[in-house]
């Protein structure tokens, strides 16, 4: 039998709009002394169902490798996600590998917002077009540009080279080399900005302009590094700050501004001293950002980052596309992540949620443990960025490198993101806790608050369907994602599950990213009564840290 490897399989897309024909590219490797001649058969799936499938021939030279690309048309419906599943036979029609990637269809980014970083820009950088290829392998379809900018009063330098505040020499050429190579994947680019930030010989050369403290003094961030300026609608920093996002997107062709603060003030006074309610501010500032950045292109998007989750209760209805938080202490266990998660996106009446978690990648556990939280909880993380590097540390370019273990796993979670993101967040509303209790699990004790040493129990519903996620916390030391794990969880084997329902099931199916097959595979199930109602009863194979099951009912 001829010998064949699939070394590589991905779209060349992070994203795809309704209508467009996705390419897929394939890198085959022969390792025999002969060439291989055969097909690849790539069929693409919704959920658990086969939508069609097309061909292509595949040739490879021996010892050697090439890359194919495959033309794959779409179905055209809006937002979502599908898999696409490769084949190849040889030219017996025997079965010599197995591949799979995903895709999905969206008519803007935000719907599911996949965030990636880059923070690096000096000049004659060389691996620009390599590194946004690296992120779409996993699918990333926006990128934040951490400090991008010449000041945060003045975004943009005069010159082509300049250095950023803290000395670092930057290129506006290699910027927009980055939002070419991006919008070549369709992966949009967000200009980074502090929203009320400047030099300190800024507000002091606009008293007028700045925010104070209770004594009468500007209120400063960092040792001498920045003042605070006065966000608040009738501010002029608000007006003047503004026409920079204005200017950078038409000068550098930035599709929107990612506003970032810092937590604190949360309070602070005008130069006539009078109180400004900063979170009240906030709201207004995205509210005239978006206006101003829409009418110049209508697509644009705005996001703004809720650090701490501050203010979410202010700013999660102002009109940005997803709400952004940044994670910190008190919220320091996996169960924090789902709550906070599941708050925003009802507050922001179901706009989508991303977290800034900062784990090393040398916590390879607690980084597989909170992607399974959080993409189980409808939200999704930012953490990828750089060429294969992984945010560390809220200061981005004090990123870390991905071992090479940890990125292949990342890569199964991010196609399973994508494969099943209808289940995810898109068409699913969240249940009571009462509801949720009506899963169990023999002989292993459950947690519906992510308690340590349990399996973790979430549940789904949506049109027709319900979706319990099963997260392992079994044998783990704590329930603190903050706290470095040693090893995983204790892998579970044949785990009978029962769950109540009121609804006929008629298919249940699971699948897992820590399945080297990502594919929804069927599970036998059992229908019967007791005298609290009728439930379903099947058994999960295995769980290592994240299974995700389906159960279909009749409408």
């Amino acid at each position: 039998m001829a010998a064949v490897e699939i070394l590589d399989i991905f779209p060349h897309k992070g994203t795809y709009p309704p209508g467009e024909e996705a390419t897929i590219w394939v890198h085959g490797h022969c390792p025999g002394p002969a060439p291989f001649r055969g097909t690849i058969r790539l069929q693409v799936t919704f959920l658990a169902d086969r939508v069609h499938e097309v061909e292509a021939d595949l040739s490879l030279p021996p010892g050697g490798s090439e890359w194919v690309s495959v033309a794959l048309p779409l179905p055209p419906t809006d937002g979502r996600g599908y898999g696409v599943d490769g084949v190849v036979t040889d030219e017996e029609g025997r079965v010599v590998a197995r591949t799979s990637t995903a895709v999905d269809v969206l008519s803007r980014w935000t719907m599911a917002p996949r965030y990636g970083f880059l923070s690096d820009f000096p000049p004659d950088r060389a691996d620009v077009v390599s590194t946004i290829e690296g992120l779409a392998r996993y699918h990333i379809n926006g990128l934040q540009f951490y400090d991008w900018m010449y000041r945060h009063e003045d975004l943009l330098a005069d010159q082509e080279t300049y250095q950023d505040p803290l000395g670092r020499w930057l290129s506006r050429q290699t910027v927009r080399a980055f939002i070419e190579a991006a919008h070549r994947r369709n992966i949009a680019a967000m200009a980074y900005t502090a929203v009320y930030g400047a030099s300190v010989g800024f507000g002091q050369a606009h008293p007028d302009w700045a925010l104070y403290d209770a004594q009468g003094r500007i209120i400063p961030f960092g040792q001498d590094f920045l003042s605070i300026m006065n966000p608040a609608p009738d501010s002029p920093w608000t007006d003047y700050l503004i026409a920079q996002f204005v200017e950078a997107m038409h000068k550098m062709g930035f599709d929107g501004i990612h506003l970032d603060q810092y937590g604190d003030p949360k309070a602070g006074f005008d130069a006539q001293g009078r109180p400004v309610e900063i979170a009240q501010a906030f709201h207004a500032f995205i509210r005239r950002a978006r206006e101003r950045l829409v009418a110049v292109r209508p697509e644009a998007a705005v996001v703004f980052n809720a650090v701490g989750n501050w203010p979410i209760e202010d700013v999660a209805q102002a009109p940005q596309d997803f709400l952004y938080i940044e994670v910190w202490p008190p919220h320091t266990r996996y169960y924090d992540l789902w709550s906070l998660i599941v708050n925003a996106r009802r507050l922001g009446e179901g706009k989508p949620v991303v977290l800034a978690v900062y784990i090393p990648p040398s916590q390879p556990h607690n980084v597989r443990l909170a992607d399974a939280v959080i993409f189980a909880s409808g939200g999704f993380h930012i953490e990828l960025g750089e060429q294969g590097k992984m945010l560390a540390d809220p200061y981005f370019p004090n990123y870390q490198p991905v071992p090479k273990g940890l990125a292949g796993v990342l890569r199964r979670y991010y196609d399973f993101v994508v494969r099943y993101e209808n289940l995810l967040a898109l068409e699913t509303e969240d249940v009571t806790e009462e509801e949720a209790g009506s899963i169990t699990i023999e002989g292993v004790e459950v947690t519906h608050k992510g308690d340590r040493d349990r399996v973790w129990v979430m549940v789904r519903r949506g049109a027709g369907v319900e979706v319990i996620h099963l997260i392992n916390l079994v044998g783990l030391p704590t329930s603190e994602w903050s706290e470095a794990l040693p090893a995983g969880p204790s892998p579970l084997e044949g785990v009978r599950v029962r769950c109540y329902t009121d609804r006929r099931p008629r298919r249940v199916w699971l699948a897992s990213p820590d399945f080297a097959d990502v594919q929804a595979r069927p599970l036998p199930y059992r229908v019967d009564r007791d005298e609290r109602g009728s439930y379903v009863t099947f058994t999960v194979p295995r769980l290592d840290y994240w299974d995700l099951i389906a159960i279909e009912c009749a409408r």
